[in-house]
């Protein structure tokens, strides 16, 4: 029977053999380093850890002196910027920790932390598994705090938030102090309220029932005044804007329920409803709380990127030394060595080593993938098992990383047609509540005048339309969210609507279809004044000005290539130039009309043909499987190409396209998509060349492949990061699942808001139940959308 671990739990290897001595018992540890951090954690009396925890503790590794000196880098006070802040003679910071699994895991690192001298407080949140830690810089370090951390087995890195995270954890926080006060305040106005109760049986006297009046007054002001403002503002920021929103009936609840107690209070006439107002607060700031804490998580994915980028890169100086440096210091040209496991701290060119990065963050390919001299590398990507050096060709905002966060903020923020449709019909809704809480207050003022506030105040809670307004964006958030991870990234917001509703796809040829790693095959000399080895340095030099992937083909020949002027790319025909002030060009057979001929590329002299080019191309592997599940969905497949060979057509054959055209100027595709259009036909269009930028445009909608060129994918909806077609069927699913969410959702809420109005306007539905049915419903909503994130 194989023993097991008594810190990590995980097998003892055969032939080791180390024990600890706990409650004077030996127990098997399967390593040193697990030794060492339990005997650790013994020595120093917490053996209480071992009797509570609900999970094993993560492996123990070594510190190696690479790792204890970028640790003593985290001292740094430049470094220190970016994730320390002052808190008076304090200084606090955000640790990611790794190895978090219980509540016993929390108690740990608080008694290990706080035994340190200079940390002053420890706060350990199990679920993100983040600690904030506040300590005194004279007296300890932050590397002294990660190091200590390592010692009972957690390895801790600074937390990086980036704006918009750190604007959560602000709001997060005004939250729990608003429920807090809320919270306590209440529970103060109760114990009165209870009293004046009691007192109306047993004959209070009025002086002391107006002194608890006065009393509840001055306990719940705090409550409205300070918890419940934010419904007020929203409400008053709403009307500013001449737009009715969800907190209008709600302020109108809470702030008229106060109003009304004060002046009973003051003037000594009618009931006063503190208590009631102060729980209705306090329970409708919790329902807020909880769909704020299921939003951020439905948001989790597109709000931190930058998490990923490492704090600090170890720059090579000219002198050959190495020195840790700020991340955000590195400037262009810089050159930095990166290490096996470590992940890239900026855009760069491979300048020497080999190895195999994790690119999966951007592509959400698991394969890693080969990287050599010359070939890019990407910030917040890993490196997995070779010692790199890199120079740097792109930092800040440039950045592959950086583009995509604001791209997702893009689509994000745009708001698609349907979720403006449902803002109008929630403001619309709101307005008929309030006309009919108005005749609901007039009916029961004639029926039972006790009762009318109340059964009002239900009917303006119960109905708030917050699930309607949650329905579609929580949505679309998980989608986008989902798809990111996947490598597909979204950039315009009418993507997921459109992606449904689609009846016809054109692909473009080369790159798209196929690989577009083309090989030159062979080479027919037409004008035999002269030689290969001419037309082909000459082509050489033309094809260096084009992005089209047939160009790669020409300038990875090993041949000198001619000194050219003038030189000139025409969209969708090829390059010209003067060469010794003659006229070249290469690019389409049929560009000066006097010729045609299936080869991919002709070089012309003086417009007159002199050398075809042959050239070869893969199918790519997904291609066939994309086409057929299109087919199986109902949509038509068309092939688009600018190529006037015969290999248009075999591919077309070869893959079962409905139909094919070749030799197509970026004009010609226009106008076949128009066409398309105008027969009301909803039209994709997946290509990768220069020539198809003005085609996405006509297109409803228009995906670029990454490994296209950069106009074509500033002009796409959607870019495919990871080049693979397969995604197509991944976006047609998450599309087709995100449509059937929001409908739920939709359903959902005004199924909700129909059934509850009738009842709350009888007076079957008291106020906090009202306060419990909008919470629920705007949770439940959320809860749906979450599974998107699941797929």
């Amino acid at each position: 029977m194989t023993t097991s671990c008594f810190h990590c739990l995980e097998p003892v290897p055969p032939g080791f053999s180390a024990h600890v001595q706990f409650e004077g018992q030996p127990q098997p540890v399967c390593c040193t380093g697990c030794q060492a951090v339990a005997e650790t954690i013994l020595a120093q009396g917490m053996s209480d850890y071992y009797k509570f925890r609900t999970d094993s503790a993560g492996k123990v590794e070594e510190l190696v002196p690479e790792q204890l000196k970028e640790l003593l880098s985290y001292d740094n006070a430049e470094i220190q910027q970016d994730f320390v802040s002052q808190q008076g003679e304090l200084q606090e910071v955000l640790l990611s920790v790794e190895g978090i699994s219980c509540a016993a895991c929390a108690w740990l690192i608080e008694k290990q932390l706080l035994g340190l001298k200079g940390v002053a407080r420890v706060d350990v949140n199990t679920s993100t598994h983040r600690a904030m830690i506040l300590w005194q810089p004279q007296q300890c370090k932050l590397s002294d705090i990660i190091k200590s951390l390592h010692q009972i087995g957690y390895k801790a890195y600074p937390f990086q938030a980036d704006d918009e995270a750190a604007q959560k954890q602000t709001v997060a926080k005004a939250y729990l102090r608003r429920l807090g006060v809320a919270g306590l305040m209440t529970m103060q106005v109760m114990m009165f309220a209870f009293a004046m109760y009691f007192g109306m049986f047993s004959g209070m006297e009025d002086n002391f029932e107006q002194y608890f009046r006065w009393i509840s007054l001055f306990l719940a002001s705090p409550v409205i005044l300070y918890s419940a403002m934010p419904f007020l503002t929203n409400a008053i920021k709403g009307l500013k804007a001449k737009q009715l929103n969800m907190d209008l009936p709600v302020s109108l609840a809470i702030f008229g329920a106060y109003a009304a107690s004060c002046y009973a209070t003051v003037m000594s006439v009618g009931e006063v409803y503190f208590e009631s107002i102060c729980m209705f607060t306090f329970l409708l700031l919790l329902g807020k709380y909880l769909e704020f804490r299921a939003r951020l998580k439905a948001s989790e994915f597109t709000a931190n990127l930058q998490k990923l980028l490492p704090l600090t890169a170890r720059k090579l100086l000219p002198d050959g030394e190495q020195k840790i440096v700020a991340a955000k210091s590195l400037q262009l040209s810089d050159q930095i060595m990166i290490k096996p496991g470590e992940t890239i701290p900026a855009d760069g060119v491979l300048i020497s080593g080999s190895t195999t990065v994790d690119e999966s963050m951007m592509t959400g390919e698991h394969l890693p993938v080969k990287k050599y001299q010359t070939h890019q590398v990407y910030a917040g990507t890993i490196n997995h098992d070779g010692v790199i050096t890199i120079e740097i060709n792109k930092v800040g905002q440039n950045t592959l990383l950086n583009q995509i966060i604001k791209l997702q903020h893009n689509a994000l923020t745009k708001r698609p047609k349907i979720v403006e449709v449902t803002d109008k019909v929630a403001q619309w809704f709101v307005a008929c509540l309030l006309i009919f809480a108005s005749i609901t207050a007039v009916a029961w003022y004639q029926i039972d005048p006790p009762h009318a506030f109340w059964v009002t105040i239900s009917v303006l809670v119960a109905t708030c339309p917050c699930a309607l307004s949650l329905a579609i964006p929580t949505a679309l958030t998980c989608s986008v969210a989902t798809l990111t991870r996947k490598g597909i990234l979204i950039k315009e917001s009418h993507v997921l609507e459109t992606v449904p509703k689609l009846t016809r796809m054109a692909f473009d040829k080369t790159g798209t279809l196929t690989e577009g790693r083309f090989s030159i095959e062979s080479i027919s000399i037409l004008d035999k004044s002269w030689q290969e080895s001419d037309v082909m340095e000459l082509a050489v030099a033309l094809e260096r000005y084009s992005e089209h992937p047939i160009a790669k083909a020409f300038t990875e020949q090993l041949v000198s290539p001619r000194q050219l002027s003038d030189v000139e790319v025409v969209t969708g025909s090829g390059v010209k130039a003067l060469f010794n002030q003659q006229p070249v060009a290469i690019g389409k057979s049929a560009w000066f009309g006097n010729h045609s001929s299936f080869a991919q590329a002709t070089l012309f002299v003086d417009d007159q043909p002199v050398a075809d080019f042959y050239l070869a191309d893969k199918v790519r592997h997904s291609a066939p499987e994309i086409i057929h599940y299109a087919q199986g969905q109902g949509l038509s497949c068309h092939l688009l190409s600018g190529d006037s060979s015969n290999a248009v057509k075999d591919l077309a054959l070869e893959l079962g396209l409905d139909t094919y055209k070749n030799a197509c100027s970026p004009q010609d595709k226009q106008q076949q998509v128009e066409s398309w259009s105008a027969q009301q036909h909803i039209v994709g269009m997946v290509g990768d060349g220069v020539n198809d930028s003005p085609v996405f445009n006509s297109a409803h909608l228009s995906i670029a492949m990454e490994t296209g060129a950069d106009i074509s994918k500033n002009t796409a909806d959607v870019v495919l990061l990871n080049s693979d077609l397969k995604s197509l069927q991944t976006l047609h699913l998450v599309a087709k699942k995100t449509k059937t969410v929001i409908k739920q959702n939709l359903a959902l809420s005004l199924c909700y808001n129909g059934s509850i109005l009738p009842l709350a306007a009888m007076g079957l539905v008291p106020p906090w139940v009202a306060v419990i049915g909008m919470s629920a419903s705007s949770i439940l909503v959320i809860t749906n959308s979450l599974r998107l994130l699941k797929l």
